[in-house]
């Protein structure tokens, strides 16, 4: 009794001292940051991932208990809930709630590293893992203070899980069926796109059945309730069917029905359509298409948004290396030292799926590098117990055992201390959407691009048309074809937009038909003005065409920052839609680190800016150049421009932004943008737009049609 006491006293203190450590490290962004005035608002820290305004919004939305249908607030997501719930008990302001729970939630990943140890007998390895797990660069990145998102619980969870099967299969205790059962209610609860993980330990698990234990009755019972715990209903039905397998599991009497009832869970789980969203996955990050195509009507063509998502994108090994273990060697030493613990301890081969999940970054990209994060760092661990155990004196083994993990640790702090991540949006941004809420309704609409969506909707709490949520290719196409056309086009494309928007929303909720096939909007607006080719819709919106009747007001946000990303909007819509066909992109050159010499600017990447004549080099070929433009602000913060016109059969014109020190070198289609026009230059057409605020930092322009 003692010897068990003693292990649960070292178990907890092992915990609690991770613990510790993992949120002591977290607090490093906010020592470096606690002056920086420009990542506040109203004296708080703002949060530093666009998505994670997405699930403010919902949390505010519970906590006020404001809501309008259709505004896409998240008021029944997990997270959301999570946090309303904390925004009640604790008396602590929502903003230092959403900044601060990431560090507190994720840091809970010690406790299932440590006690899968445990189920080992090897207190020690998962105390070095749980402290490497806890800030390896992945598993930081995602989970650091101010990053309010589901990763908080996205490997906390499946490490439960994990924890429970290894139990599971270890002791083959009735308890455990409905821990794992529940585990994966909860995860599922918590992350919807949790179905290919949990999937995925099934199958291991029927595997290793099949192979090593095809009479061991337990495994079926496991493999039954994980099962109805999978399937693709809703919560409220899958947790009394959990119950009342569990229960029916427990008697005796009712082993002999084992068998026919995993029979009637994996039926139930494909009938329900279980399978659907893992393939959707797979496609999704696995399976990437440049252009997505749709199902029906017209079948259009549109530029797939994975295409332009980093942490969607494939990576080198070392930085897939870093990532996982916070250096090459490290993660070596990790993958080896897993092999020989899993050639140890034959349970511990149950993590495979999470190092599967982790290896798909080499194709899937680098956000699920995080999943291969804590089984790995067991590897590493377990060989630095492994080799202190060879040394004979109990000092010197826990010398070497600290020495060894504070080597491995060591790159993972560095980057900590050098990821300096800054806050989504600036203190001045904030300040023009706050001041924006006092100036607008619920009901109205704001148009910008989607890595703004969310941000928007939590500080001015209005409508938009695409966020971080809602960004494929056929909602991405108006609002890029808004943003890089001219204002007498952008502005019917807005109000179409918006009112087929509003169309859609209603003509889903009155339909009783659920079969009912609700077209693009683009595709519905081609149909409804008589064309059968949607270039010949898009084309006629140069003609004064009858728009539908007002029923929202739309206002634009067209930040600054919005420049380092505009070739990426554009790609949106520079499609033949019918057939996928990708069109020229407009020239578009940026340039801050430019340098002056005696006879031109140098602008990098082999573009000069001659100063003697009309022409920029692009090369080894000069080009006319067709107007020269300045801007700067006076000292009311008032756009101030200067345009000569040089060579009217030119096609590039230069901006030289002297208060923002960039040039841009650009042709006329991008000139003549709505985006170039309304922010850089400040002209707009007083009978289409009215200006609302205009700072430095962002525009925000009324549509008046």
């Amino acid at each position: 009794m003692n010897t068990i006491s003693k292990e649960t006293r070292l178990t907890l203190a092992y915990i609690f001292i991770a613990f510790l450590f993992s949120v002591a490290v977290r607090m490093i962004w906010a020592y470096q940051f606690g002056d920086v005035e420009a990542f506040k608002f109203n004296g708080q820290f703002m949060i530093n991932t666009n998505d994670g305004y997405y699930y403010a919004e919902g949390a505010r939305d519970i906590f006020s208990k404001i809501h309008q249908a259709n505004d896409l607030s998240p008021i029944d997501n997990a997270t959301s809930i999570l946090t309303a719930f904390f925004a009640k008990i604790l008396p602590l302001s929502f903003e230092t709630i959403i900044f601060y729970m990431p560090i507190f939630l994720s840091s809970l990943i010690v406790v299932p590293v440590i006690l899968i140890a445990k189920s080992i007998d090897n207190l020690e390895m998962g105390f070095i893992a749980a402290l490497l797990a806890s800030i390896a660069n992945s598993y930081y990145n995602r989970t650091m203070i101010g990053y309010y998102d589901t990763d908080m619980l996205n490997i906390v969870l499946p490490m439960f899980l994990l924890w429970s099967i290894i139990w599971a299969i270890k002791t083959n205790e009735n308890k455990y069926l409905l821990i794992t059962a529940l585990d994966i209610l909860l995860y599922r609860w918590w992350y919807a796109q949790s179905y290919s993980l949990e999937f995925s330990f099934f199958g291991l698990i029927l595997l290793f059945t099949l192979v090593y234990e095809r009479k061991n009755l337990y495994n079926y019972k496991l493999l039954a309730i994980m099962m109805f715990a999978m399937i693709n209903l809703d919560l409220f039905i899958r947790f009394p069917l959990v119950l009342a397998a569990f229960f029916f599991f427990k008697e005796e009497r009712f082993q002999k029905y084992v068998y026919p009832i995993l029979a009637i869970s994996v039926v139930a789980f494909f009938a329900t359509g279980g399978f659907d969203p893992i393939w959707h996955q797979l496609k999704g990050y696995v399976f990437k298409d440049a252009v997505s195509v749709a199902d029906t009507g017209l079948k259009l063509h549109f530029f797939s948004v994975m295409q332009t998502v980093r942490e969607a994108g494939q990576i080198p090994f070392s930085t897939f290396a870093d990532r996982i273990s916070g250096h090459v060697l490290t993660f070596i030493l990790s993958t080896l030292g897993f092999v020989y613990l899993a050639y140890r301890h034959k349970i511990m081969l149950f993590a495979l799926p999470m190092i599967g999940l982790g290896f798909l970054a080499s194709v899937g990209g680098l956000r699920f590098t995080i999943y291969a994060v804590p089984v790995l760092a067991f590897g590493v661990a377990f060989l630095i117990t492994e080799l202190s155990q060879k040394i004979p004196n109990a000092k010197l083994r826990y010398l070497s055992m600290a020495a060894f993990t504070l080597a491995i640790l060591y790159p993972n702090i560095e980057h900590v201390n050098s990821y300096k991540v800054p806050t989504v949006f600036n203190a001045d941004e904030v300040k023009v959407l706050d001041k924006l809420k006092t100036k607008l309704d619920r009901e109205d609409y704001i148009i910008s691009w989607w890595d703004y969506g969310y941000p928007l909707r939590y500080y001015s709490d209005v409508k938009t048309l695409i966020d971080g949520g809602k960004h494929g290719g056929e909602s991405n196409f108006p609002v890029s074809f808004m943003l890089s056309n001219p204002q007498q086009i952008s502005a019917k494309m807005a109000r179409l937009d918006v009112e087929y928007t509003e169309k859609t929303f209603k003509l889903a909720e009155e339909s009783k038909d659920k079969n009912l096939t609700i077209f693009t909007n683009i595709e519905q607006m081609t149909k409804d003005y008589g064309f059968k080719d949607t270039n010949d819709f898009l084309a006629s919106l140069s003609t004064d065409i009858h728009l539908p009747e007002k029923t929202h007001d739309i206002y634009f946000y067209l930040p600054y920052r919005m420049l380092d990303i505009y070739p990426t909007v554009t790609a949106f819509s520079y499609i033949n839609l019918m057939n996928g066909e990708k069109q020229a992109a407009p020239f578009f050159f940026i340039s801050r680190g430019f340098s002056e010499t005696q006879n031109a600017i140098e602008l990098g990447s082999g573009i000069s800016l001659s100063k003697k004549e009309s022409s920029i080099k692009i090369g080894n070929k000069s080009v006319p150049v067709k107007r020269f433009v300045k801007t700067s602000y006076d000292t009311n913060m008032e756009l101030q421009k200067s345009v000569q016109m040089l060579d009217y059969n030119g096609y590039l014109n230069v901006i030289y932004m002297a208060d923002y020190k960039t040039f841009l070198v650009i042709d006329d289609k991008t000139y003549n943008s709505l985006y170039i026009q309304l922010t850089v230059l400040e002209e707009y057409d007083k009978t289409l737009f009215e200006k609302v605020i205009a700072t430095p930092h962002a525009k925000v322009y009324k549509l008046k049609v």
